[in-house]
């Protein structure tokens, strides 16, 4: 039997071995201003914590990049030098930024990552209960506007056009850093994983034994549709809304998505969730959509491969479900 065991390709004698058994393990971190959820299937305790702290030491790498809440970071740097030619920017914050670019052409400024001064003021209305003063909100649209990035592949730089412009990646950073952090767990051998950057959720292959991961879809609290939970993998998944986070000014709710074109956050949007083959791409779209017209809203993610999506929205007759096709029904 050794010798004929020695004889035999090595492939085919590890086929025959007992395969590990996969044990499940979670961990949660404050990253991003969020909380920052990993759960993953590993052979062991060692194997599962080394690859969680590479996905988060990672998540460190890109939040000293790309948040703006921090005035040292890539993204406030940039911001600071608006108006003052160009500037080199590290791979990550030009790869967010060069695909914020795209989404925002294919939205029509649906998307647009230059809002930060539409963003500041108001963060100082929901504070004050009181709508921007309109002069300020003027002079704030004026200095936002996608096509005032510039944006050079050949050198990685970019150039904000404007002084006065201010980046706010909210909508694409957690996308972008879920992403990451899952391509770190595949490189340490974890090939089922979940990492949920506040809501921002992408997955691998399935739970051992199991069709996919069960993902709960966020509704408005006034949606009479009962909640639901999708069956998913190697997929990411993201909701955007105003669930949570709105203001109610003058009679009028308004929420925390803004609309670049008006300065105004939106006032009829309930919520949207788009599924796609990556987390920025999900993360994007599910603001965009939120503001463009739900019609329209649905033909572009028709348009696109691998994309679907639901929009929810509140209309003078109740709320009413919007559905691509390929959206689990």
């Amino acid at each position: 039997m050794r010798s004929y065991l020695i004889g035999l390709p090595l492939l085919l004698v590890l086929a025959g071995l007992p395969q590990p058994t996969l044990s499940r393990y979670e961990y949660a971190r404050l990253r991003m201003g969020t909380s920052v959820r990993i759960v993953l299937y590993a052979a062991d305790e060692v194997q599962a914590r080394q690859a969680a702290d590479s996905a988060y030491a990672r998540i460190d790498e890109l939040e000293a990049s790309l948040s703006h809440y921090r005035p040292d970071s890539e993204v406030s740097r940039l911001s600071a030098s608006s108006g003052h030619g160009e500037r080199r920017v590290d791979s990550d914050l030009f790869r967010v930024l060069d695909a914020a670019s795209g989404f925002s052409r294919l939205t029509d400024g649906a998307f647009d990552v230059t809002v930060g001064p539409l963003v500041m003021l108001w963060r100082e209305a929901r504070r004050s209960k009181k709508l921007p003063d309109p002069v300020l909100l003027e002079r704030a649209r004026q200095v936002v506007g996608y096509r005032n990035i510039e944006i050079r592949r050949d050198k990685q730089s970019v150039r904000l056009k404007k002084e006065g412009m201010s980046l706010d990646l909210s909508a694409i950073a957690k996308g972008y850093v879920a992403d990451q952090a899952l391509r770190v767990l595949k490189s340490k051998g974890i090939a089922s994983a979940l990492v949920d950057a506040g809501g921002d959720i992408v997955l691998s292959d399935a739970p051992p034994g199991r069709p996919g991961w069960r993902v709960g879809v966020q509704k408005p609290e006034a949606d009479p549709e009962p909640s639901r939970s999708l069956v998913l993998r190697n997929k990411a998944i993201a909701t955007s809304g105003d669930t949570y986070q709105y203001v109610e000014l003058a009679g009028k709710r308004y929420s925390h998505i803004l609309d670049p074109r008006t300065g105004l956050g939106t006032t009829d949007a309930a919520s949207a969730t788009v599924i796609a083959g990556d987390g920025m791409t999900a993360d994007s779209l599910a603001t965009a959509l939120c503001v463009m017209a739900p019609e329209k809203a649905i033909r572009l993610v028709e348009s696109l491969p691998g994309v679907s999506a639901q929009v929810i929205r509140r209309t003078p007759a109740g709320i009413r479900h919007y559905r691509s096709a390929g959206f689990p029904p």
